[in-house]
């Protein structure tokens, strides 16, 4: 057990994670963010967010990537830990427990773990689930380009995406079970006036079918009771059907343990404080009426002002010492160490990495302690060409990196890779097929540090279970926009980087059709070890290594 008791522990990095981590920052409060997926929560879902005071338009992703580096800021640490546990919550110094067994003390807990997509339930929905079924278009919308795309619910969040969607569809039909959208006519109106898009109301799905993909589904009208089915268009060899019928709370490791309403969400008082003292929670986890990220912060912002004030009343009543020092930045996910004591990074001018990303990756770059070789295995293609400039320009960045381009030997399969050779020029197993530019600069970045630097922190019991797994070739399908997918690109590309039987491939799956095509593959991240069936979406370290376990 830690022996470091913090004063807070905010469980979840959502809006209101973040924000109450703010408050607890600027507080003072000895304060730390457990999150086990994405920093960002839902909003990073999100293809655009309008209704954000101040800002007329974001990407979801971008404004949660803003508010983590405000926690930051103020010395407030985000770890990547999926809490599974809480114990002793009724004393003075409560116990959270993470999926590794590692456990995390603190006198008032802020959970905010949020929600998660909710099933329709049609029979169909989770045999299809990556082939056809869908629920995040910015993970998965250019996988349904030139396709017919369906769009179930008629929230905000189904009004808004079908728009998005329309960018890559040849269509989008939204299908409204009600006889009207349930969001204000503003929002629903960039569904309605979108030319692309059509609306369907009192429409329902009563079964989705097909062979490798979706090839049809039966829709019914739940007022006059008619069918209808619809096939695929003549060339198309599947369609999409993207789910927005909103959230369920996540809270399944709290029943019996905090008080929830019937639906399973959090109740809570005026000020966020569960039945529990000293345990709060916030954002879309509790009991409310409207569930938007403002009021997700408002939510954070109320739990981490009253938790202060808790944490301040049990110290007087213990006798122990308020401190009142404002700590130093603290590192960003992603990120292997901490942001003070930067020195000034001149402008970069590359075609690739702007100076804001350069400065980001700067301290990163500082802890590397051993020689690393970038190798491109090339082809005769455009997109090779590309590669060679993206890795040339970024290993200038650092003199541990050199670059070292060869032709590619014919049995390599998914051109033009890179791959990360150790000191000794031994290949690590970490690739990268395509460009790890977007979201995946973040898994090269995590490669190279693991490679060539002190690694990221894992448990050693952890450890000890991936040096012994046989040996693997994993293969990680991604999209550059998918915010999920580094994650689970970083976690096996860690496996690799401790067991040389492994190898961890990211294949940016635009540029490699066939491999979709052979796979049946409609959505991202799509794992794949040793050509075993794919595992959709994300996945946790602990859920990666017992799959190679069990492969």
């Amino acid at each position: 057990m830690s022996e470091h008791i913090y004063d807070l522990i905010i469980v979840g990095a959502g809006p209101a994670g973040l924000t109450a981590g703010l408050y607890a920052g600027r507080a003072t409060l000895d304060t730390l963010i457990l999150e086990g997926n994405d920093v960002g929560g839902q909003v990073t879902t999100t293809s655009v967010v309008y209704n954000y005071p101040g800002v007329a338009e974001v990407d979801g992703t971008e404004l949660m990537n803003k508010m983590q580096k405000q926690v930051a800021d103020f010395g407030v640490e985000i770890k990547h830990a999926e809490v599974t546990k809480y114990d002793h919550l009724n004393d003075d110094v409560k116990t959270v427990i993470d999926a590794n067994g590692q456990q995390y003390q603190a006198r008032s807990i802020i959970i905010s773990g949020g929600a998660n997509p909710k099933k329709v339930g049609f029979p169909g929905e989770d045999k299809f689930r990556g082939r056809g079924v869908a629920y995040c278009s910015t993970c998965d919308g250019e996988l349904f380009t030139g396709l017919q795309i369906f769009v179930v619910g008629g929230g905000y969040a189904a009004a808004e995406e079908a728009d998005y969607l329309s960018r890559y569809g040849k269509h989008v039909t939204v299908l409204v079970r009600g006889d009207h959208f349930t969001c204000p006519p503003l929002i629903a109106s960039r569904a309605l006036d979108n030319l692309k898009v059509s609306v369907e109301y009192n429409t329902e799905v009563e079964s989705v079918e097909g062979d490798n993909y979706l090839t049809s589904a039966t829709l019914v009208n739940n007022k006059t009771g008619k069918k209808t089915v619809y096939h695929l268009d003549d060339g198309d060899h599947t369609f999409g059907v993207f789910i927005y019928v909103g959230t369920q709370p996540a809270t399944q490791n709290l029943k019996g343990i905090i008080k929830l309403n019937q639906q399973g969400y959090i109740i809570t008082d005026n000020h966020r404080q569960t039945n529990i003292p000293g345990v709060f929670a916030a954002g879309d986890i509790i009991e409310k009426e409207l569930r938007q990220i403002v009021t997700a912060t408002a939510d954070g912002a109320e739990a981490a002002t009253a938790a202060e004030k808790y944490v301040t009343e049990q110290k007087q009543r213990l006798g122990i010492p308020i401190h009142l020092e404002a700590k130093k930045p603290a590192k960003t996910v992603g990120q292997t160490s901490s942001l003070d004591n930067q020195e000034e990074v001149t402008p970069h001018s590359g075609d690739w990495l702007t100076a804001d990303i350069v400065q980001q990756l700067q301290p990163i770059f500082a802890r590397l302690t051993k020689k690393i070789t970038l190798q491109v295995l090339t082809n005769e293609t455009a997109l090779s060409d590309q590669l060679v400039g993206f890795v040339t320009e970024f290993a200038a960045l650092d003199e541990h990196m050199n670059v070292e381009t060869e032709a590619a030997p014919q049995d390599v399969k998914c051109l033009p890779q890179l791959r990360l050779l150790d000191d000794t020029g031994k290949d690590t197993g970490l690739h990268y097929a395509g460009i790890p530019t977007g979201h995946e600069l973040n898994s090269l970045v995590l490669g190279v540090y693991n490679v060539a630097g002190p690694g990221q922190t894992i448990s050693p019991e952890m450890v000890e279970r991936i040096e012994k797994l046989p040996a693997a070739n994993i293969k990680i399908g991604v999209s550059l926009t998918c915010h999920f997918c580094p994650d689970v690109v970083a976690a096996c590309q860690r496996m690799a980087a401790l067991n040389p039987n492994i190898t961890a491939t990211m294949i940016e799956l635009q540029h490699f059709p066939e491999l979709r095509k052979a796979k049946n593959i409609m959505s991202v991240p799509a794992t794949i070890i040793n050509d075993d069936p794919v595992i959709f979406g994300s996945q946790t370290m602990e859920q990666l290594v017992k799959a190679v376990e069990e492969a």
